[in-house]
């Protein structure tokens, strides 16, 4: 059977079942389901699991609720901008130049692809660290040349796996079950982790059933089990831990946020389900394919892992040596290089720069020692901990080997999985910037390779300042440019132009707005914060404001612009 065939053989399929009743509808949304598989694959990547570690150290299981909500605001807007592409059938690249603004729609595509090459590099060091660590152990050494091949195997196998998307027919379906595989892995490594967990006795199920209850305080004051500690604190010292404690929140709350919804997972939905010849008779499955295949995983994976971080981290007692009141005791903590930064900002709160830089060396140790034990595990509770570290605490309870390959599994699942779903946008949007059809072999294949090579050449640049430049520039702008393409979607779901009769009128209309809104004001407001933060980073402030600005300008111009020459057409057509 032809292409062309298959589709409409699927098409059939739909409305046949949506005529004999919602269970046969049920059945046929989960056989055709695929492209809400993809966006799973890739939101449940090294940023996801960050993220949901460092939110269960700091606010323990309080802060479930985040994923729950940044996942609902992201599925409202990829329903629309899938509503808005079955609709029309137009590429939303285009429909975006077309009828709204083509600075806009460029931004849109740049942005995507900046953060398709940059985002690859952490999952190809984070596969490698899973080999490493949890897998293979000693015998993948840790050099150049070992973390080289490895990406090169990485590189090939992954490319592979993005050939068989290209087209309709067998190498799709073998694709959409290999993804469906690598997340059900991943759904299943974590799950299984808090079901022990839960066995052994070691979880709260009260406090974890309160997470998921929304809780906006959250973004102005401490949380969890280290509220109650601040609270018993001096004034002084509760005051310095709270302002502290509150900035790590807020950064790991938009942090957690942002990746659930990437600027380059609003390129990938509407351009792979055109891919597979999807339209009007599609919509439906497009919402259910979002919620079954993308926020189902996406919210047990990282709720798992806040329980399974929260369980393990939050909160935890600083050790016999750390809260030791003998400098040289303390000292000799394997945590003290973590929390030195922390204790040494907490005396000069204290006493004042000026004092704390006149001190010698064992002074300041001393100063940092007579600190409480209260404080020394605010300080714990403040570094940032890895999905490595987490496994290897559940040893007693899984045993050392089996915790590694259960988490080495997961981990090496999200980094790999993630990989191919970048490889596969980033040949949608160089397709798009080149004006060539997706099923163009060499341009698509091109532009996988861009983002593979880039994410593989991680040992020159996912170190040291190098990483830090790429990830702020490309964090600031991808978090610019979120709200921007949230807005832009919903612009194209009012206009009339683009829509035709297919625009939704009265109470669905405003049921959309409603929603679309809600979602465009969490964006800006994350956004927003986001931004201002990395603004005042002394290594690329300067660069993000200017960056943002020139933008918003180019943005206002491409209105005036597209304004104009709507103008002169419709006088053109009058004369």
């Amino acid at each position: 059977m032809s292409d062309a065939g298959k589709v409409d053989s699927s098409r059939e399929m739909l409305l046949e079942a949506q005529q004999q009743g919602p269970l046969a509808t049920v059945k046929v949304f989960t056989r055709l389901s695929g492209p809400g598989w993809l966006q799973s694959a890739i939101t449940l990547g090294g940023g996801s699991l960050a993220g949901s570690l460092f939110l269960g150290v700091l606010g323990g299981t309080s802060m479930i609720w985040l994923q729950l909500m940044a996942i609902f605001m992201g599925v409202i807007m990829l329903s629309a901008i899938s509503y808005v592409t079955l609709s029309t059938g137009e590429r939303p690249f285009r429909a975006i130049n077309q009828h709204i603004n083509p600075v806009l729609g460029w931004g849109w595509l740049i942005a995507t692809m900046m953060a398709n090459m940059i985002w690859c590099m952490p999952q190809f060091s984070l596969c490698y660290a899973a080999l490493q660590k949890n897998l293979i152990g000693d015998a993948l050494e840790d050099s150049d040349e070992s973390k080289f091949i490895i990406s090169g195997i990485i590189l090939v196998a992954t490319f592979i796996v993005v050939q068989l998307n290209r087209r309709p027919g067998l190498g799709l379906k073998i694709f959409d079950r290999l993804l469906k595989a690598l997340v059900g892995m991943i759904v299943v490594c974590f799950f299984g982790v808090v079901i022990l967990m839960l066995a052994k006795g070691q979880l709260d199920l009260a406090a974890i059933i309160a997470g998921f209850k929304p809780d906006l305080g959250q973004f102005s004051k401490p949380t969890g089990t280290i509220a109650e500690i601040i609270a018993g604190l001096s004034t002084s010292a509760a005051e310095f831990w709270s302002a502290r404690v509150v900035q790590e929140q807020r950064a790991v709350m938009i942090g957690a946020a942002a990746t659930a919804v990437g600027i380059n997972m609003t390129f990938l939905l509407p351009y792979s389900m055109l891919n597979r010849g999807w339209d009007k008779p599609f919509r439906g499955l497009a919402r259910f394919d979002l919620s079954t295949g993308m926020a189902i995983p996406y919210i047990l994976v990282t709720s798992c892992v806040v329980i399974a971080s929260a369980a393990t981290f939050h909160a935890q007692p600083a050790d016999e040596q750390l809260a030791s009141t003998d400098a040289a005791v303390m000292t000799a903590s394997p945590m003290f290089s973590k929390v030195q930064k922390f204790l040494t900002a907490r005396v000069q709160h204290e006493v004042g720069e000026e004092a704390w830089n006149g001190m010698s060396e064992t002074e300041q140790q001393t100063a940092m020692a007579a600190l409480s034990g209260e404080e020394k595990q605010l300080a714990l509770s403040l570094v940032q901990r890895d999905a490595f570290q987490l496994s290897q605490s559940l040893a007693p309870l899984l045993g050392e080997r089996l915790a590694n390959i259960i988490f080495g599994l997961g981990v090496f699942g999200m980094g790999f999985s993630t990989i191919i779903i970048l490889m596969l946008i980033n040949s949608y949007a160089f397709c798009e910037a080149i004006d060539q059809p997706q099923s163009s072999q060499p341009y698509f294949s091109i532009g996988a390779l861009i983002a593979g090579l880039a994410g593989a050449a991680w040992p020159f640049f996912w170190t040291g300042d190098s990483k830090l430049w790429l990830a702020i520039l490309t964090s600031s702008f991808g978090m610019m440019l979120l709200p921007i393409a949230y807005i832009t979607f919903m612009m194209m779901m009012n206009s009339k132009s683009l829509m035709k009769d297919d625009k939704p009128k009265g109470l669905s209309m405003l049921i959309w707005n409603v929603l679309m809104g809600f979602s465009v004001v969490g964006a800006c407001a994350a956004a927003w914060t986001a931004v201002s933060d990395k603004v005042k980073d002394p290594t690329a402030g300067g660069v993000v404001m200017a960056v943002g600005i020139g933008y918003v300008v180019a943005v206002i111009l491409g209105f005036v612009m597209k304004s104009r020459s709507t103008t002169t057409a419709t006088s053109a057509a009058e004369e």
